[in-house]
């Protein structure tokens, strides 16, 4: 039963965000889909930590830089030392909440609803199918990956497997 909960959460067609943040317009930040945007704004670290907002995922939390210039959403445009810190953050963070256990999740270009760039940090999910993936050594060799393609990876002795099979990768991280 928890394949087919998950195979249907993975199938639902979710809109993409535009991005209409315009950070020298405040009012702009008041839309739904910049909701990150604006805490951003609050933020003084490089990288922060927010509670997954969304009820049906009380487990999870994001990692989101700073930095965001409208337009740039995804994880292309960020320098690849910006991308690396980010990687780096987010699993600190997953192995301080589920030593071992953890997964980290970036969704598509084409389904996320928000515009700021964030990664899904929870507890791998026990369906997830964690013998397929590239396997890398360290977040320097994670790909951003393919339009229409978000990524999901984990801890493996040796490394980390990550994943760009499916456009929708947060479900592979428990709710």
């Amino acid at each position: 039963m928890k394949r087919i909960v998950c195979f249907l959460a993975a199938a639902l067609p979710l809109a993409a965000a535009d991005c209409p943040c315009d950070h020298k317009a405040p009012a702009t930040l008041e839309n739904r889909e910049c909701s990150l945007c604006r805490e951003a704004e609050k933020q003084t670290e490089a990288i922060f930590f927010l509670k997954d907002a969304n009820p049906r995922k009380a487990n999870r939390t994001l990692a989101l830089p700073r930095t965001h210039d409208k337009g740039q959403q995804g994880l292309e445009h960020l320098t690849p030392a910006e991308r690396v810190n980010l990687w780096k953050a987010a699993m600190a963070k997953a192995q301080e909440l589920w030593p071992d256990t953890w997964g980290l999740a970036y969704n598509s270009d084409t389904v996320r609803t928000q515009c700021h760039v964030h990664i899904h940090i929870g507890k791998l999910n026990e369906v997830a199918d964690e013998t397929t993936g590239r396997l890398v050594s360290s977040p320097e060799q994670f790909p951003i990956p393919e339009p229409g393609l978000g990524l999901w990876l984990h801890p493996i002795a040796g490394g980390f497997h990550v994943h760009t099979d499916r456009e929708i990768a947060e479900p592979m991280l428990m709710r």
